[in-house]
């Protein structure tokens, strides 16, 4: 918004636009938390495949604990 436009709001609208601000820029990054989760999740139930499937060694699980590692903190983050 302009701010010559701004500065005919009053003090509550103002503040009321910012609080809007703030609240689409929180779902917005919600949004991008819940869309990495997904990632990471696929990434974890392919590993676990190819596991299975004895395509990984079991030297190779370093690439389970950084996946694991980012989902527990994606879901630290949303709290």
């Amino acid at each position: 918004m302009c701010k010559h436009l701004l500065k005919e709001l009053s003090a509550e609208e103002r503040e009321a636009l910012l609080l809007q601000a703030d609240l689409e820029k929180i779902e917005a990054i919600d949004e991008s938390k819940d869309k990495y989760r997904k990632i990471v999740g696929a990434g974890i139930r392919k590993w676990v495949q190819d596991f299975q499937a004895g395509q990984i060694k079991i030297q190779t699980v370093d690439d389970l604990k950084k996946l694991v590692e980012l989902d527990l903190q994606l879901q630290c983050d949303e709290d």
